[in-house]
């Protein structure tokens, strides 16, 4: 079968359809259906403005409110927490096909040399038996030290112990006070008929990467695995030679206009018939937000460089701690450094960086300002305050 070739102005308006960003974030909120469609949300416990979760959401809808995930979660119970290239939250229909990912991450940690060393069977028993006796605990109400030195990422017991089950799913969010994490036994969070549902392996990984190039629509066997990161480069590849004849070969073209081999799903045809351009008001992107977390990707589709920083020492920082990609329509036009000041009520402006070739025009000044003020409303507060720092 000769590819389909799909040019970079294609590919982009593909990309950031499947990533929920060409329509205007306006209209009905259908918190579900939107987490759904995205596949996940990463979790962070960062917040400069909003925690990423809640601005990633909020980018797709700007009528979504932090606290909405958190009644998601906790009272409806429409949502579940677990690993997938990082902590996430996951639609709980999903449950059923998660439950390798369960496994696999339960004896991926426990070879771990900063969990397997120290995960001790009686102290995972009177974990778990406390949470049985007590109900929901977090890691507050344990007492455990950290043993030995005091070196970066080391965990005290309690806290190895509860990921570690968290991980296995053995123990599950039930719900945050704040972003502090309560656990309940598995079986008191997921409801039975989902958690029971026992779909063999390879069903499971046939939905994930068949689930992946849904909500990616153009990918690579390296990408469709990356999607969700729960499974090995052996399932995906031997996935790919199964689904061999559902599999649409594509070339997609970067902006730098070199052709990469890729495979499409099966409807590709339907959804690049159907693409509109994306809307051109100009959003302030979560560092987070999946449609550029795949950073090599960003920087083929877009040309756009992104990384981010706030692991970086901050005299090596090229940008800063945390900045913000700019995207107007199917451009990344710049980035921007805001901080948010919840007691004062103030949002601050600390720097803004337009890309090379992008006019700093009076509109799309506006365009900015309009979306600063939503950003705020998000955040709680009330007031923009300039105060570039020029660094």
């Amino acid at each position: 079968m000769t590819p389909l070739r799909i040019p970079n102005g294609t590919a982009r308006q593909l990309w950031l359809s499947a990533n929920l960003l060409t329509d205007t974030p306006t209209g009905p909120l259908d918190l579900g259906a939107l987490i759904q469609s995205l596949g996940f949300v990463q979790l962070d416990t960062i917040q400069v403005v909003s925690r990423a979760h809640h601005h990633i959401l909020w980018s797709r809808n700007q009528k979504y409110r932090e606290t909405m995930l958190d009644r998601f979660l906790a009272k409806d119970r429409a949502v579940f927490e677990h690993f997938t290239h990082d902590a996430s939250v996951l639609p709980m229909q999903f449950l059923p096909m998660w439950q390798r990912q369960f496994r696999r991450m339960k004896d991926k940690v426990g070879r771990s040399s900063w969990y397997g060393k120290h995960l001790d069977p009686d102290h995972l028993d009177h974990i778990k038996r406390r949470i049985t006796e007590e109900g929901p605990l977090s890691t507050h109400d344990f007492d455990t030290k950290i043993q030995g030195a005091r070196e970066m990422w080391k965990r005290p017991p309690h806290k190895i112990g509860l990921d570690y089950l968290w991980y296995a799913g053995e123990l599950a969010t039930c719900h945050r006070d704040g972003f502090t994490k309560y656990y309940d036994l598995a079986e008191r969070v997921f409801p039975d008929d989902l958690r029971t549902q026992d779909m063999p392996d390879q069903d499971q990984i046939d939905w994930l990467c068949h689930a992946a190039l849904d909500r990616i629509g153009v990918g690579t066997l390296g990408e469709i695995r990356k999607f969700w990161d729960a499974t090995e480069v052996s399932e995906v590849t031997d996935w790919s030679e199964r689904q061999s004849a559902s599999l649409i070969p594509i070339e997609v073209q970067s902006a730098d206009g070199i052709w990469t081999k890729a495979f499409a799903a099966p409807d590709i045809e339907e959804r690049i018939a159907v693409l509109t351009a994306p809307t051109s008001r100009l959003r302030i992107l979560n560092p987070f937000d999946p449609a550029i977390r795949d950073r090599a990707r960003l920087k083929r589709l877009f040309g756009f460089e992104y990384t981010v920083e706030m692991f970086v020492p901050a005299a090596k920082r090229i940008w800063g701690y945390y900045v913000y990609p700019l995207l107007e329509g199917e451009r990344f036009v710049g980035r921007i450094e805001v901080k948010a000041d919840r007691k004062q009520g103030l949002l601050t402006v600390q720097n803004l960086w337009w890309e090379p070739g992008v006019r700093a025009s009076a509109q799309r000044q506006r365009k900015l300002d309009g979306e600063l003020d939503r950003l705020a409303r998000l955040a709680g507060v009330s007031e923009v305050d300039w105060q570039l720092t020029g660094h």
